[in-house]
């Protein structure tokens, strides 16, 4: 009982963090703008000024999309870990990420070939889902062949190199305007969101998100081994299919807007794990939720200040906290062996 109040605590705790890390991203940037200002672009519709047009049409939009990016991929995170059973895998890891870049790069880069000149977000997202589905569905059969969780991984990295290198080609054969859309996309960044990008984005993550609440029952006894689970009765057919359409459309619909965005989803469920003190997924898919909002608000907000008016790749950010992290787990595993 005290663990879950001590749960319940933290999740209050991290929403309001997340909340004010969303504020921050609104009100903060290259070009500073008074309170009264970005208050009143945010309640007054009719304000035409700079300062509105700033906060309405290029921080509010990417904040949310900020928010509800990081929130998606740290779910995804926690979701292919337990199935995988491993701490250390991820969308960027299995190379479910490389899949979606690669239709994304399809789309993006062979498009004029087909008379599609700006491709609606629809059609981004359903190419990346495609792809992260192909690759997903790819290491769930190796995964059934292999034993070995490190052969598995590897196998997952080889298949991410595959991809790359897939892409790379068509980057050869892309015109300069293509080219250099493609290579900043590349680079990953919450930059760029229109409104209705980001509310489509944010659209699509709360009921996944919500759907994956629901799994919490069959996941908490997954993590006592598969034999266990089906022996407790849970579908484990239904939580895998279940597992790898949330974990594509999420993982895939992120990559579509943002490009391929390392360590949140690896780094987040962690620390969650840490903070909340539990395993249990009834508690950590909603914190998971929370804090990659707040992680992926913190770093996008370190990317857009640090070097202002030049802003860093948001993955160069996430690389500082999550590199680190991985590194201290590899070294825990290693002694725990």
């Amino acid at each position: 009982m005290r663990q879950n109040h001590y749960g319940y605590l933290c999740l209050i705790i991290m929403g309001l963090l997340a909340a004010l890390t969303f504020l921050l991203n609104v009100s903060l940037g290259s070009v500073r703008i008074p309170l009264a200002e970005g208050l009143s672009a945010l309640w007054e519709p009719r304000d035409s000024g700079a300062f509105a047009a700033i906060i309405r049409d290029i921080r509010l939009p990417r904040a949310l999309a900020a928010a509800s990016g990081g929130a998606a991929l740290a779910v995804t995170g926690l979701l292919l870990q337990v199935l995988f059973q491993n701490p250390i895998v991820d969308s960027f890891i299995l190379g479910v990420s490389s899949g979606a870049s690669l239709l994304v790069g399809v789309v993006l880069l062979a498009g004029t070939a087909f008379g599609i000149q700006a491709a609606p977000p629809q059609l981004l997202v359903g190419a990346a889902f495609l792809g992260a589905m192909a690759v997903m569905l790819l290491v769930l059969g190796l995964a059934r062949r292999v034993k070995s969780v490190v052969t598995l991984l590897v196998a997952g990295l080889m298949v991410g190199y595959l991809c790359s290198g897939i892409t790379s080609g068509l980057v050869v054969l892309a015109q300069r305007e293509q080219l250099r859309n493609f290579i900043l996309w590349g680079l990953g960044s919450f930059s760029g969101y229109t409104m209705g990008e980001a509310l489509f984005l944010t659209g699509l993550v709360l009921p996944l998100a919500g759907a994956a609440c629901f799994l919490a029952k069959p996941l908490n006894a997954l993590l006592l081994g598969e034999k266990y689970a089906r022996s407790g009765g849970a579908p484990m057919n239904a939580l895998r299919c279940s597992i790898i359409l949330i974990t594509s459309l999420l993982g895939g619909a992120v990559t579509a807007f943002s490009g391929p965005i390392a360590f949140i989803g690896l780094a987040v469920p962690h620390l969650a794990r840490i903070i909340w003190r539990t395993s249990d997924n009834r508690m950590l898919i909603p914190a998971c939720f929370l804090l990659g909002g707040a992680v992926a608000g913190s770093c996008d907000l370190l990317a857009r200040l640090l070097f202002a008016p030049v802003e860093l790749p948001i993955s160069a950010v996430t690389s500082f906290f999550g590199a680190p992290l991985v590194i201290g787990l590899l070294l825990k595993r290693s002694r725990v062996a």
